[in-house]
């Protein structure tokens, strides 16, 4: 036989097969049901909204789209869940900030890192809080009120659910931007920590918006600001904090991210990445997430999307530090 010697043949066709491998793969992309595992129980506007999507992917994809719900642990059980399939972008996992900003300053060990294991196909929305205060309390602005609070160092309580959790984070990031001296007071039940505002067993809350809305309409709570930069559609009279209390770079938010586990080959991660750019942008789902107090955000490049969860984890992490919780979980 002439040519090629037998060896260097060989190693070449393994090598060519190696770089087909993930066009392949792509081209045959999706070869059974897509799973998206969802770190929350089912009626949450995180559940809803995946739900929403992904029977719009299925459409788009051609293959049937399930949402299975997986939540607890800090939603380390549906992280696991991603992690222990195969990168072939057939299970996804959506998660909030939680997961991927808050518990890894929180948690003494973490089974992930979400920077190595996972990539980001789309982070398509933030949810915000609202600062809400017992109506009692003469603050009728979010200036009035912080001028009420520091008047009163240590006098005043916020709620919050859990330790370590996104509101009670939002309530030391404007404890430590403002000067205020406030004291956090942890629930384990979300309705519980807003009802206790209405009845002043504590004063004041960052409440999420879904939750809060009907004790705002119906004037057993008052909202004075919002924790993100906008304003909610839900609650248009209700300024941005960084608005009202002229502190521009002001955020306290957190958000969802559709992910799958590293190694997921680049066309079906830029595949998926482009399909949730066109599902999330159609009105019919921008509405749904504005009605139920969320905010849409544009999906960009899975780098793009990792910066700002990078800056979002170092963010939480020093306010976390801060507050002497780091490990605390």
């Amino acid at each position: 036989m002439s040519g090629i010697p037998a060896r260097p043949l060989l190693a070449a066709l393994a090598a060519a097969l190696m770089l087909a491998t993930p066009a392949a793969k792509a081209q045959s992309y999706p070869s059974k049901t897509i799973t998206i595992v969802a770190v929350l129980v089912p009626g949450t506007g995180l559940d809803i909204i995946a739900r929403a999507y992904g029977e719009k992917l299925s459409q788009s994809l051609g293959r049937p789209v399930i949402i299975e719900n997986k939540p607890g642990g800090g939603q380390i059980i549906g992280v696991n869940a991603l992690l222990s399939a195969p990168a072939d972008g057939h299970t996804m996992l959506v998660a909030t900030s939680a997961a991927m900003a808050i518990n890894p300053s929180a948690y003494k060990k973490l089974p992930y890192d979400f920077q190595k294991d996972m990539v980001p196909v789309s982070l398509y929305l933030k949810s915000p809080f609202v600062l809400v205060v017992n109506p009692q309390i003469p603050a009728k602005t979010a200036l009035e009120f912080i001028q009420y609070a520091k008047e009163r160092p240590g006098k005043l309580a916020y709620s919050s659910v859990g330790i370590a959790s996104a509101p009670q984070l939002a309530g030391a990031m404007m404890a430590t931007r403002f000067g205020l001296d406030i004291l956090n007071v942890p629930y384990k039940d979300t309705a519980q920590s807003i009802t206790d505002v209405a009845s002043g067993t504590v004063q004041m809350a960052f409440a999420e918006a879904g939750g809060s809305q009907a004790l705002i309409k119906d004037g057993r709570i008052r909202a004075l600001a919002v924790s993100s930069q906008t304003r909610l559609t839900s609650l248009p009279d209700v300024p941005p904090l960084a608005e009202a209390a002229n502190t521009p770079d002001f955020e306290a938010v957190s958000w969802h991210v559709l992910l799958v586990k590293a190694g997921t080959p680049a066309p079906i991660l830029g595949r998926l990445n482009s399909e949730m750019k066109r599902i999330m942008a159609e009105p019919e789902i921008q509405n749904r997430m504005r009605t139920i107090g969320l905010i849409p955000v544009e999906t960009v490049s899975p780098e793009a999307t990792q910066k700002y969860m990078t800056d979002e984890e170092a963010k939480w992490g020093g306010i976390i530090r801060k507050l002497g919780l780091a490990g605390s979980q």
